[in-house]
């Protein structure tokens, strides 16, 4: 049976608002007594699997501009793993129910709350429009795949750069 475009947009919607609701539950979880020594890692492994994604990205573009096709695919198809992994990771750290602040009176919390807010608000867009993406490439429609992507990418971009960004500037105030 094969999909229609329709019903992969519906799935893809489903998919992500799914997603973007299993974030805002682990932000209601209460804040565990004990909290294992590896989750204690993850914050700095999703750091490295943002830079890694970031560093793929810009691979990736350049590969497509010079007529590299396969290994754009490729190139995309392992950070949509990576970020994926990053996904899995982030909602694990999370459902300990961990919250940091950063300190109300530190002179660069206006910086870090624009730059946090921002991503916050375009990692919840960018799910849908990454999926989209790749159903277009992935099935041929080309053009509409090069349209989407203009908007996709450099908003995947910055949701992964600005990723590694939030966590240098939050994690000298881990407590634990």
């Amino acid at each position: 049976m094969k999909l229609t475009d329709q019903a992969v947009f519906r799935i893809i919607l489903v998919l992500s608002v799914i997603v973007f609701g299993v974030i805002v539950v682990l932000y209601s979880l209460p804040k565990q007594d004990f909290i294992p020594y590896w989750a204690k890692k993850l914050p700095l492994f999703n750091a490295a699997i943002n830079a890694t994604c970031s560093t793929l990205l810009v691979a990736s573009l350049w590969c497509i501009k010079n007529k590299k096709v396969e290994w754009h695919k490729r190139l995309n198809l392992t950070t949509f793993l990576l970020s994926s992994l990053f996904l899995v990771s982030y909602i694990v750290f999370h459902s300990f129910g961990v919250e940091t602040k950063f300190p109300a009176d530190h002179y660069l919390r206006p910086l870090y709350l624009v730059i946090l807010l921002s991503h916050i608000l375009l990692a919840a867009i960018v799910l849908p429009l990454v999926l989209v993406s790749f159903y277009l490439g992935l099935s041929g429609k080309i053009e509409k795949h090069r349209r989407l992507s203009k908007f996709t990418f450099p908003i995947w971009l910055y949701v992964t750069v600005t990723g590694v960004v939030v966590y240098i500037m939050i994690s000298p105030y881990y407590q634990f």
